[in-house]
């Protein structure tokens, strides 16, 4: 086992890597930029190094930095988190090279899923359905519009190399296509480095399901359920929960088993997830995260299996500490992620934090890093804590999530806990009855109501 693990992180997902680290006994190593020092978790680490000034680019992706860091620490291995390099296939090869060990999977997976394109074609040819769509990357307008004339319209527009909705351009009409096509190009082009993008036929009602599944080195590969994610604007989640209130045992069971089959073939190690789109009884493989998901709590919260030291484990070169016939799904979880933002119009609200209180109680977890006091910087992605509950039942779940909503405190900035309650109490929501359209849809309705009023 490894005596020091460098994590090439910030915020909650560090501190989560930190707590995980001190349970088995592991020295962590944080790295932070200018703008971190006075975070939580360059407080609770081990040892901390200062890797580069506010910008990402000059800290948190700064390869030669974080390399030099686990050198001057010495460093066993490193733990990437999400985000940032987390699914940088040359940052997982150079810290094999130097001797260190990369807590995930290996560089050749990380590139295979990391290209839409190339994914959809591996895990079609390992047994996966997949959504309608081109063969390989559509290169010009011509070729687009045939093969939206071919599926029908509505069609989808996605970055090959992209994540996070940027590159992606829904097409109802043909007359709207060379448009959207440019569009696209240009958003790949300049969030990605790479204006490649290819075609899917665009679903219409579809439920975003991710199946989290774990791989090892000696040939073990299992799942571990589903999360629902469709609660989502502009393709970002803000609500998960497992089990999907969407999906029978049976269908959990045949798409969970499907896709530990493919990771097995594969020969995958480490966490991962594959995501689908559900619609009509029927999975449609979407992509493969090879990292661990903000996400990743609620399915702790229904396993008890801790993901985190699960790949600490598996990475150190053990087998998997739990096979498929010894897990059991329990209750029900729920995770809503809280960024400092307007919970109307959305804009980001860094600043101090003048008051802060976590709430508490049975079945409530609070990962956040932030503390009264602290000053949330502007310079990174706004969400600042994960609230997530547990219950026997989804009602009980839902419930037990209105009162950790009302109980939790954060001065000083505005956050989306008010969306939360406010979704929480939503028939659609609280029926089970949603999609990944279904949020965007309430809340423009919601603001041409109070428009008109």
């Amino acid at each position: 086992m490894f005596k020091k693990i460098l994590i090439a992180n910030r915020g909650e997902i560090a501190l989560r890597i930190i707590r995980a680290c001190r349970e088995m006994g592991i020295q962590s190593v944080v790295v932070h930029s200018t703008a971190d020092a006075t975070s939580m978790a360059v407080r609770l680490a081990d040892e901390s190094v200062c890797i580069g000034p506010a910008s990402s680019k000059d800290s948190y992706l700064n390869i030669p930095s974080i390399l030099s860091a686990a050198a001057l620490t010495n460093a066993d291995a490193i733990h990437p988190g999400y985000g940032f390099l987390s699914e940088n296939a040359q940052f997982a090869r150079m810290i094999e090279e130097h001797g260190f060990v990369f807590i995930g999977p290996k560089p050749e997976h990380i590139e295979t899923m990391g290209d839409k394109v190339t994914a959809k074609q591996t895990v079609k040819a390992l047994g996966l359905p997949v959504v309608p769509g081109s063969d390989g990357a559509i290169e010009s307008v011509a070729e687009g519009q045939k093969f939206a004339e071919e599926v029908g319209y509505p069609v989808l527009i996605k970055a090959a190399s992209g994540g996070g909705g940027k590159g992606m351009k829904v097409v109802k009409k043909p007359e709207e296509f060379e448009e959207a096509f440019k569009t696209a190009r240009t958003e790949a082009k300049a969030n990605f480095g790479d204006d490649t993008v290819y075609m899917e036929k665009y679903l219409t009602k579809p439920r975003h399901i991710e199946i989290q599944i774990f791989g090892d080195e000696h040939g073990n590969a299992i799942h571990l359920g589903e999360r629902d994610c469709s609660i989502q604007r502009r393709h970002q989640k803000l609500v998960e929960e497992a089990p999907s209130p969407a999906l029978s045992e049976e269908e959990r069971d045949a798409i969970g088993s499907l896709a530990a089959d493919v990771i097995r073939k594969m020969g995958y190690r480490g966490a991962g997830t594959i995501e689908f789109l559900y619609e009509d009884g029927k999975f449609y493989f979407m992509e493969m995260n090879t990292r661990i998901q903000v996400e990743h709590p609620v399915t702790e919260m229904i396993t008890g299996i801790d993901l985190i030291a699960e790949q600490i484990r598996v990475a150190a070169g053990e087998e998997l500490s739990v096979n498929k016939d010894r897990i059991r799904l329990r209750g029900h979880a729920i995770e809503v992620r809280i960024n400092a933002e307007d919970p109307d119009t959305f804009m980001p609200s860094p600043g101090k934090i003048t008051q802060f209180h976590s709430p508490g109680g049975l079945g409530v977890r609070f990962d956040s890093a932030i503390y009264g006091g602290y000053a949330i910087p502007p310079y990174y992605d706004s969400m600042v804590g994960k609230l997530i509950v547990h219950g026997r039942n989804r009602e009980e779940a839902i419930r037990r999530l209105r009162r950790a909503i009302v109980e939790t405190v954060v001065d000083g900035v505005k956050t989306t806990l008010p969306l939360h309650y406010w979704i929480s109490e939503q028939e659609a929501f609280t029926s089970g009855d949603y999609n990944i359209h279904w949020l965007e849809k309430v809340l423009e309705e919601k603001a041409e109501a109070a428009k008109a009023a």
